[in-house]
């Protein structure tokens, strides 16, 4: 499967149950980046794209039912028990510090290299980053 997370400069998703940020220009590239794959998510994502044409697969437990080519919005989930699945890690890098409660659980580059990295500008951060890691 093929992860997407958006974290900030100290690993950081989430905050009080709450995600930390959002970035319409972020959910514009995941669907380009997905294009006509499946995207699953927890329920919780999936008003963000709820106003967009994007079919969106929401449910608890999404990441023990992705298959390889799926792709998998995470922004409330660990995962380490999914580590062996995952063939892709693309985040997205807010390029600050939030506080955080909920930190991303794998290393990127853990099996995986470095295969792009763009920075663009986002609708509320000037500067967000994309990183794409594959096996």
């Amino acid at each position: 499967m093929n992860i997407i997370v958006c974290i900030d400069d100290d690993n950081g998703m989430m905050f009080n149950r709450r995600r930390q940020s959002r970035d319409k220009a972020i959910i514009h590239d995941i669907i380009n980046t997905v294009s006509k794959n499946r995207l699953f998510m927890d329920k919780y994502s999936a008003s963000l794209f709820a106003d967009y044409d994007v079919e969106v697969i929401a449910e608890r437990s999404f990441l023990s039912k992705a298959d390889e080519c799926d792709y998998c919005f995470v922004e409330n989930k660990k995962l380490r028990p999914y580590k062996d699945k995952i063939n892709s890690v693309i985040v997205y890098k807010w390029n600050r510090q939030y506080p955080s409660d909920m930190k991303l659980d794998i290393e990127p580059s853990e099996g995986r290299v470095l295969v792009s990295s763009v920075e663009f500008a986002g609708y509320s951060h000037e500067k967000i980053t994309k990183e794409v890691y594959s096996r």
